[in-house]
């Protein structure tokens, strides 16, 4: 295990831990930033950012505060099990702390959310694709995880890390690279067995295990009598679900069907089509079938064996007319996977 400790010490990441501990002042207020709905990975890092500080410097106070609230089951169960509290960013005065990072994200990802402040301190693992300052920024796009990172700054600042941690941490790796489907390095992988010999293993399989909310079962009752299936594909149109939630747990569950080898669950969402694709990763590219066919509409993309598309109802209603029943919806989602399948056809 001291061997597993020294290698995911690096020299950027000791000098980062100094500068951190400069940065930080005893007693201080910090305030740790997540965009969007918080994931398992995002959490874990944030929890690790506070615990180096709070061993290292000394906080006086401590808040998470996230743009969109926890919807995810699973997610809902490891926020609980973590007992972490987790704020909306529109409820809270983040000018009341005078340190600002964000965790899991970049500050141009926020838009006008931050209110014109200027974050200190950024932690990131997603690509750089516009330009921003911090005092101290790290962002490794190659890493598959943050907690990876956030691990490493543990180590390097040789605090105490409580079993708790170590669990968060592990469920954040293995959140963040699907148990390693993604692509992930040898830091990944290291940082993974760490956290694994010292975690509460029972914990995660726990949480694992409580995905699907009970009042989620009526839509499993209304896709399977809307569901459409071509070879080896199943497609369902959902109409109006309470969240995004609900999507993914029923693709999830349908790419278990045998010789399915990819999955596309359609709901509206408030105001947005979300179209979630699942696949095997071996015979289809779920991110590229997405864009292909729904870019045009919306934003559409994810990776091999996952992906995600949300297209504003007023322009559903634009390209369908004013109907979105389910046999137009239906229709209108053929077509456009048609479409996508006709022109790569013919580009070959």
């Amino acid at each position: 295990m001291k061997r597993i400790e020294s290698f995911l010490i690096k020299e950027e990441t000791l000098h980062n831990v100094m500068k951190l501990k400069t940065m930080v002042k005893q007693d201080d207020a910090l305030a740790v930033l997540m965009f969007g709905s918080p994931d398992p990975d995002a959490v874990a890092s944030c929890m690790a950012l506070q615990e180096l500080l709070r061993q290292t410097a000394g906080l006086t106070k401590c808040i998470f505060a996230a743009t969109e609230p926890v919807v995810r089951q699973q997610n809902i169960e490891f926020i609980r099990a973590m007992k972490v509290d987790i704020q909306l960013l529109n409820k809270v005065d983040i000018r009341s702390y005078r340190v600002i990072a964000i965790v899991d994200a970049q500050p141009t990802f926020f838009g006008a959310a931050l209110q014109g402040i200027q974050p200190q301190i950024v932690f990131d693992h997603h690509p750089c694709t516009t330009v921003w300052h911090a005092e101290l920024a790290d962002v490794r796009e190659n890493y598959g995880a943050l907690s990876t990172m956030m691990t490493e700054y543990l180590l390097a600042a040789k605090v105490r890390i409580p079993k708790k941690l170590y669990t968060a941490l592990l469920y954040g790796i293995k959140a963040d690279t699907n148990n390693f489907e993604r692509d992930v390095i040898l830091e990944d992988i290291s940082a993974y067995y760490l956290n694994f010999a010292r975690a509460n293993r029972q914990l995660i399989r726990r949480i694992e295990l409580n995905q699907v909310p009970e009042r989620f079962l009526k839509y499993f009752d209304i896709a399977y009598h809307n569901r459409r299936r071509y070879r080896d594909r199943i497609m369902c149109f959902l109409g109006r679900v309470e969240s995004v939630d609900v999507c993914v747990q029923l693709a999830d569950s349908y790419l278990r069907i045998v010789d399915i080898s990819y999955v596309i669950v359609a709901g509206i969402v408030k105001e947005r089509l979300v179209i979630i694709f699942r696949g095997d990763g071996y015979r289809q590219d779920c991110g590229a079938i997405a864009q292909k066919a729904f870019g045009n509409y919306g934003t559409a993309g994810g990776h091999r064996s996952a992906a995600r598309v949300e297209i504003p109802i007023d322009t559903i209603r634009e390209v369908i007319g004013n109907d979105i029943s389910q046999e137009a919806m239906d229709r209108f989602l053929m077509q456009r996977l048609r479409g996508k399948r006709n022109q790569t056809n013919q580009a070959k």
